[in-house]
């Protein structure tokens, strides 16, 4: 929830200034998550991961066809194929909530995104092998000029107004209508709605649990990538440890005195990773 800072940030229009830049509020608890998802180089690991299976599967998929157009490729955009993270980050400096959407459309007219690690060459090759791309967002309708814009300054192929299909009909029906002329063989988003109706419910633990009951489909006509920074999830209750805290020093939680030197010769002056 907004405090009253917050608030009173978050109903001026325009302002943009310096002094709106590292107040103290409520949306700084997303500070790690974009951090991670705009710098780590774990985030950029796991999207050319994605990228590397769902090439993979677009190979096996058109092996022996003889009219891949006859099959699609679907795709989400924001945080799938574009990374929106400077967005992200103004606000978060300016001390207003990103998740309620207010500040996309001027993004979307004028921001210049750059691509997702490993987009760029997955969308050549699935275009060269002559298999149909489709982009499904939930950017609005009304938008179709710019995030063509944005896309063809991105150099994406197969970018046009019938193949980008924005918000006016849900996910499900623009999938469908996409499978009128083609076989969906592969479906790539950051959210699970972007795959199918299924997960279209409330509750995050049932969501889980179809999940894991569609397991198989990760990885093989799914491919999921890494949004750390929003999601209906960011509200959710927490399951933490009830021990009380006991605290040990770097040297005893490794099991060795200090000042004794490690059995493989190594001096205990490393840093911890995990």
């Amino acid at each position: 929830m907004f405090s009253a800072t917050t608030s009173a940030f978050a109903q001026e229009s325009g302002r943009q200034g310096a002094d709106r830049v590292n107040i103290d509020c409520s949306i700084t608890k997303f500070d790690a998550a974009i951090r991670y998802q705009q710098s780590s180089a774990e985030v950029n690991a796991l999207q050319y991961q994605a990228y590397n299976f769902a090439t993979l599967r677009v190979d096996e998929a058109v092996e022996g066809i003889a009219d891949p157009s006859s099959l699609a490729v679907v795709l989400d955009l924001d945080e799938t194929v574009i990374d929106n993270t400077p967005l992200l980050v103004r606000d978060l400096r300016n001390c207003h909530r990103y998740d309620h959407w207010d500040t996309w459309r001027h993004w979307e007219r004028e921001g210049h995104p750059s691509l997702i690690s490993g987009a760029k060459a997955f969308l050549e090759h699935a275009n060269e092998t002559g298999i149909a791309i489709r982009y499904i967002s939930d950017r609005t309708d009304d938008q179709l000029e710019s995030t063509l814009a944005t896309l063809n300054e991105l150099k994406l192929p197969q970018v046009s107004a019938e193949n980008v299909l924005l918000l006016g009909p849900s996910k499900p029906e623009r999938r469908d209508f996409v499978s009128r002329n083609h076989e969906i063989v592969l479906l790539l988003g950051d959210t699970l709605h972007d795959f199918d109706m299924l997960f279209e419910i409330d509750s995050l633990t049932q969501r889980r649990e179809v999940v894991a009951e569609n397991r198989k489909q990760f990885g093989e006509k799914w491919i999921i990538f890494p949004n750390a920074a929003y999601g209906d999830w960011n509200e959710s209750e927490l399951d933490g440890w009830d021990a009380e805290p006991m605290f040990e020093d770097y040297e005893t939680r490794r099991g060795v005195p200090a000042g004794i030197e490690h059995p493989c010769g190594r001096a205990l002056t490393l840093v911890p990773t995990k």
